[in-house]
């Protein structure tokens, strides 16, 4: 098991790091666009759907993806020149108020409630899910591909810290009933790595660009997110009564099983991003 976990992962590394650096933007939109559409081929899944209905909706999505990668070039970076980068248009912030709004208002209500996904409503809910983090990982790479890359690693950091302080002190479960393997402490863990890990990433390459107290407010936010799109997706999957989203990644389940924090935390700094960097 260990062993096809770490083949996949350096077979993803290796498709990964050359694209986020080399591959023109336009291409990038679409290679992502159809990343997004396997998601969502797996969002069926979480509805319950059978092979035809599932199939459709992950055509459809990445279909969505595409379309808007063509229909507003200028909107994610893909015209010649940065100049003509123009990110800050009406349907961009539609979808990152959409997206923000369900992760920090919605969600733990939904966590509490344990609500399952059902019809139109579960469609609805996988448009807010996917199409704004298609939207950010485009957008952000258009600002630079060390960007894309550090916020993937502050995700990757609140994981990591969080599992091994869940391990070594890990005794007050989180959300038992939802995810039975996450502890107060591990969030703790997930709180200081972050921390430690952005504060040194804002006094190199930030200094003169973010406010300090903003930076740390971004911080704990996006590590409250990350933790609350991890156990939105557990939550999913034990509603619909399965363990991982599908078996596209040998080791590691699917693809949503792996951007279940990038979801939530990707929109939300790519949001806060437009109204207080972009803007200034």
């Amino acid at each position: 098991m260990l062993k096809t976990r770490v083949i996949t992962a350096l077979a993803l590394m290796a498709i990964l790091l050359p694209s986020i650096f080399w591959l023109p933007q336009a291409h990038w939109a679409l290679l992502i666009a159809a990343f997004i559409g396997v998601a969502g081929w797996e969002w069926g899944a979480l509805l319950g759907w059978q092979k035809t209905g599932r199939l459709l909706l992950g055509v459809s999505t990445a279909a969505i993806c595409a379309a808007l990668s063509f229909s507003y070039p200028a909107a994610i970076g893909s015209n010649i020149g940065a100049a003509e980068f123009l990110p800050a248009q009406p349907w961009v912030f539609l979808f990152y108020g959409l997206s923000t709004a369900f992760w920090l208002l919605l969600i733990p209500f939904w966590l509490q409630g344990k609500w399952a996904l059902r019809g139109v409503s579960g469609l609805l809910v996988g448009a807010v899910v996917l199409l704004p983090t298609w939207l950010a990982m485009v957008q952000l790479r258009a600002i630079g591909p060390g960007v894309l890359l550090a916020v993937f690693a502050v995700v990757w950091m609140a994981d990591i810290a969080a599992y091994f302080a869940g391990r070594r002190f890990g005794k007050r479960k989180l959300a038992p009933s939802i995810s039975p393997g996450k502890t107060w402490e591990g969030a703790y863990g997930a709180t200081f790595g972050v921390l430690i890990y952005g504060l040194l990433i804002g006094h190199f390459f930030l200094a003169d660009r973010v406010a300090l107290p903003l930076w740390v407010v971004v911080l704990l936010l996006v590590t409250a997110v990350s933790i609350i799109g991890d156990l939105f997706e557990s939550l999913l999957k034990r509603k619909a009564g399965i363990k991982d989203s599908s078996n596209v990644l040998p080791g590691h389940g699917g693809v949503l099983d792996r951007i279940d924090s990038l979801t939530s935390t990707l929109p939300v700094v790519a949001a806060i991003w437009l109204l207080f960097v972009y803007g200034a």
